[in-house]
């Protein structure tokens, strides 16, 4: 059975288990969810699942996008997401919710990490650094030699350089889900989830079991 939903990520808690041991849990309010589009293999040439959540105003949406949700009666929705799978059992306006998941399973989260702006590779890739004494005076946070001489004589593709640091996709894998609440539409996963507060996360049932 497919399942996925779309949701905002609210912060961080910690909850205690039978035990009296506190574990950190990442709390997202994922759904309703509308499907808003169910592509087929015969005439898109894969199967996936498209999934809106987050209701707006009719104006904060342009007329392509109100036109592709008017015409299967959904209101406006924000963010629109696909999601791969090989089993299409719903349909068009069917609406998810966090009810499809489980206490104890699994499930990866998709989010876009915090971005930083410009950084070194101490921070970046957490470089040593240079010595701090003999000599040295402006090179404590320098990558130091980045290629050889005459032979190869270029830098290497891939060459862990200074740079932007951050914004980029990042997947979760694995996590556990702690604690469901459907009528808040919560759903808490042990451990940290990427992306700020409030940030769009994507939750799906996990690849690696």
């Amino acid at each position: 059975m497919f399942k996925g939903l779309i949701g905002k990520k609210l912060g961080m808690t910690q909850v205690f288990n039978e035990d009296g041991i506190a574990f950190p849990v990442t709390l997202i309010e994922a759904g309703p969810c509308y499907v808003t589009q169910v592509r087929n293999i015969n005439k898109d040439g894969y199967s996936a699942v498209q999934l809106g959540f987050d209701e707006v105003k009719p104006k904060k949406l342009t007329k392509g996008q109100l036109g592709h949700l008017e015409k299967n009666q959904i209101p406006p929705l924000r963010y629109l997401r696909e999601f791969r799978t090989s089993t299409l059992e719903v349909k068009v306006g069917d609406k998810m919710d966090v009810s499809q998941f489980e206490v104890g399973k699994h499930v990866d989260v998709v989010g876009t990490s915090k971005g930083k702006g410009f950084a070194g590779v101490v921070k970046r890739y957490h470089f040593r650094g240079g010595p701090k004494t003999h000599g040295q005076s402006d090179r404590h946070r320098a990558p130091g030699s980045i290629a050889a001489g005459t032979t190869p004589g270029r830098v290497f593709k891939g060459k862990k350089m200074p740079g932007r640091m951050g914004n980029e996709r990042v997947t979760s894998q694995n996590v556990k889900v702690v604690l469901i609440d459907v009528e808040k539409n919560l759903i808490g996963v042990n451990g940290s989830v990427p992306g700020p507060r409030s940030g769009l996360v994507v939750i799906k049932d996990a690849r690696k079991q």
